[in-house]
C-alpha cells in the first residue's frame, strides 16, 4: 500500500508541484489544512515559499505548531521544504525583525552573506555520509534553490548537508523523524525525485 502523505496547505504556495513530485515516487498525497490527516498521515510535509513571518503566520493561523511539534515527539516522519525548513528552527531574522518560529531545531535563520541575493538556481550538496534524503546521490549533483535567507551549517544533534554561497549553510538536516531541504527537491528534477523518493520508502 502507498504511504499516505500530507502536503500542509497552510495559505503558503508551491503546494501542487510537491504533490505531484511525492506521488511520482509512490506516495498516496492529500494537500489540506486538515489536522486529523496531518496527524494520521504516514508522512507530513510542510511546504514554504515568502517570507518567514508570513508563513509563520500562516502556520498559527491554522493552529499547524502544536500538531507538527506532536508528530516529532511521536516520531512521525515530518519534512521540511524551503521556508517549510526555515520556521522548524526557534526564530528567523528578516530586515531586522525577529520572528518566532516552531522551535523544533536549536537555532535562527538568517540573511546570506553573499555578494549576489537571494541564491536562485543549481547548486551542489555535500550529504553527510549516514545521510538517509542523500542515500545514493552522487557527489556533485545540483539541487534548485530559491532563497535569501538560511540555516547555520552546524545543528545540535542533526545531521546537515551543506551548500554554499558565500559561506556554508544548512541544505538539508535530518534529526529523528525530522527531515527539512533549504532546496526545493520538487524542482530539481531526477536528482530531486531521488531524494523524495528515499524520504516516502522511510515511511
Amino acid at each position: 500500500m502507498a504511504p499516505r502523505v500530507v502536503v500542509l496547505d497552510y495559505g503558503s504556495g508551491n503546494l501542487r508541484s510537491a504533490q505531484r513530485a511525492l506521488e511520482r515516487v509512490g506516495a498516496d498525497v492529500t494537500v489540506t489544512d486538515d489536522l486529523g490527516l496531518a496527524a494520521a498521515a504516514d508522512g507530513l510535509v510542510v511546504p514554504g515559499v515568502g517570507a518567514y513571518a508570513a508563513c509563520m503566520a500562516g502556520i498559527e493561523k491554522i493552529d499547524a505548531g502544536p500538531a507538527i511539534a506532536e508528530r516529532v515527539r511521536g516520531g512521525r516522519p515530518v519534512l521540511g521544504i524551503c521556508v517549510g525548513m526555515q520556521i522548524l528552527f526557534e526564530s528567523g531574522e528578516e530586515h531586522g525583525v525577529v520572528t518566532k518560529g516552531l522551535g523544533l531545531l536549536p537555532g535562527t535563520v538568517t540573511r546570506l552573506t553573499a555578494p549576489v541575493v537571494p541564491h536562485m538556481g543549481w547548486n551542489t550538496v555535500d550529504w553527510p555520509a549516514s545521510s538517509l534524503l542523500g542515500r545514493g546521490v552522487e557527489p556533485g549533483t545540483r539541487f534548485y534553490f530559491v532563497h535569501s535567507y538560511a540555516a547555520p551549517p552546524l545543528v545540535e544533534g542533526a545531521e546537515v548537508a551543506t551548500a554554499e554561497h558565500g559561506g556554508a549553510f544548512a541544505a538539508a538536516i535530518e534529526r529523528g523523524p525530522l527531515a527539512a531541504t533549504q532546496f526545493h527537491p520538487e524542482k530539481s528534477g531526477d536528482a530531486g525525485a531521488a531524494l523524495l523518493e528515499n524520504w516516502v520508502r522511510s515511511l
